[in-house]
C-alpha cells in the first residue's frame, strides 16, 4: 500500500502540481537555453575582437600586431602612428561604442512596444536628429559640438512629441509606430528642402548626418559616445528584468512588483539617450537599430534577454559594414550605405512575413 501511494504522489501531487519527470524536462529546457545563450554572447565577444583587430590592423597597408601595440605604449612607430593611432583606432572604437548603442536604443523600443518595427530610425528619432543638424550646419552656420548639442536635443524633442501624440490613456505600439513614420516623413522633407537650397561644401557637411559615417572620427566623439553608453546602456541592463516581465502587459506586471509607468519613462529616455549620442557622433547609420533586436532573438531563442548580446551583434555589424564599405568594393561607401543595403531587404522581409502568418511581425 506505501509503495502504491507513493508511486501515485510521484506522478501528480493532491494539488495540481507537475510531476518529477515534467520538472526535469523544464530543467533541461532551462539548461539548454542557458547554454546556447552563453554559447552565443562567447561567439559575439570573439567575432567583435577579431573584427576589432582586423579593423586596426588591415587595409590599404597592414601593421603587425607588434606595430599596433607599441602604438598603444605611446611609442613613435613610422606610419602606424597615424594610421592606427589617429585614423584606425577611434575609428574601430566608435564603431563598436555607437553599434552598441544604436543596438540597445533600438532593442529597447521592440521589446516595450512588442513589435519590431518600433526602431528609432524607423519612427522618425533619427530623422529629428538628421533634420536638427542639416539645420544647424545650411541655416545657422554650426559645427562640431554646437550641431552636436543640436542633434541631441532635437533627438529628445521629437521622441517626446511622438509619446505626447501616441497617448490615448496609455501608448499602443501601433499607434506611436504610424505616428512616428508620418513625422519622419515630415522632417525627412523639411532635410530635403535645407539639401535644396545648401551649397556645396555644406551638403558635404550635412551629409554624415544622413547616411552615417565614421569618416573623421575624433577622440572627443569616442569619449562621448562611450560614456553615453556605460551610463544609459548601464541603466538599461539594469532594469532589463523590468522591461521583459511588461511583456506580459502593464496589469500582470503591476502585480509582480515592477512600476511600470516610471521604468517605461526611464528605458525611453535611456534608450533615445543612447540614439541621440551615437547619432552625434556618426550619423544615423541606418538600420542598425532596427536589425540587432531581431537578429539577436533568432539567435538566443525564447525566454532570454536580448539585450547583452543585441550590443555585440550591434557593434559587429557596425564594424563589419564598416570594413566592408572602406575595401569591399573600388570606391569608399559610408558605413550608412552599406548598412542601409543590409536593413532595407529585411524590413521588407518582416512585412511580407507578416502579411503570410496573419499575425504580429
Amino acid at each position: 500500500m506505501s509503495a502504491t501511494t507513493t508511486t501515485t504522489d510521484e506522478r501528480v501531487t493532491t494539488t495540481g502540481a507537475p510531476d518529477r519527470a515534467t520538472i526535469e524536462v523544464l530543467r533541461a529546457g532551462r539548461v539548454a537555453r542557458r547554454r546556447r545563450y552563453v554559447m552565443v554572447v562567447v561567439l559575439l565577444v570573439v567575432g567583435v575582437v577579431a573584427m576589432y583587430a582586423t579593423s586596426v590592423m588591415a587595409g590599404r597597408t597592414f601593421y603587425g600586431p607588434s606595430d599596433v601595440w607599441g602604438v598603444l605604449r605611446g611609442e613613435q612607430v613610422p606610419g602606424a602612428t597615424f594610421t592606427v593611432g589617429t585614423l584606425r583606432l577611434p575609428r574601430a572604437t566608435l564603431a563598436i561604442v555607437a553599434g552598441a548603442s544604436f543596438a540597445l536604443g533600438g532593442v529597447t523600443f521592440q521589446t516595450l512596444l512588442r513589435n519590431p518595427l518600433a526602431s528609432p530610425d524607423i519612427i522618425g528619432i533619427s530623422s529629428g536628429a538628421s533634420a536638427a543638424a542639416a539645420f544647424g550646419i545650411i541655416v545657422l552656420g554650426l559645427d562640431g559640438s554646437r550641431v552636436s548639442a543640436l542633434a541631441i536635443t532635437a533627438a529628445l524633442a521629437v521622441s517626446a512629441l511622438i509619446y505626447l501624440l501616441s497617448w490615448r490613456g496609455g501608448v499602443l505600439g501601433t499607434r506611436l509606430i504610424l505616428i512616428g513614420i508620418g513625422i519622419a516623413a515630415v522632417l525627412d522633407a523639411v532635410t530635403n528642402h535645407l539639401l535644396d537650397r545648401a551649397g556645396q561644401g555644406e551638403v558635404q557637411d550635412a551629409m554624415r548626418w544622413l547616411v552615417g559615417s565614421l569618416n573623421n572620427t575624433q577622440r572627443s566623439d569616442v569619449t562621448t559616445t562611450t560614456v553615453g553608453l556605460v551610463v544609459l546602456g548601464g541603466t538599461l541592463l539594469v532594469l532589463a528584468r523590468n522591461l521583459t516581465t511588461m511583456q506580459l502587459g502593464d496589469d500582470a506586471a503591476q502585480g509582480l512588483g515592477v512600476r511600470v509607468e516610471r521604468t517605461r519613462a526611464v528605458v525611453v529616455v535611456c534608450a533615445v539617450g543612447l540614439i541621440a549620442i551615437a547619432t552625434s557622433a556618426a550619423g544615423p547609420i541606418a538600420f542598425v537599430a532596427f536589425l540587432c533586436g531581431p537578429i539577436t532573438a533568432r539567435l538566443v531563442g525564447p525566454g532570454r534577454s536580448l539585450f547583452v548580446p543585441a550590443a555585440l551583434v550591434g557593434a559587429l555589424l557596425v564594424l563589419v559594414a564598416d570594413f566592408a564599405g572602406q575595401y569591399a568594393f573600388g570606391a569608399r561607401f559610408p558605413v550608412g550605405v552599406i548598412t542601409g543595403a543590409l536593413g532595407a531587404p529585411f524590413l521588407v522581409y518582416l512585412i511580407v512575413r507578416g502579411n503570410r502568418t496573419g499575425g504580429n511581425l
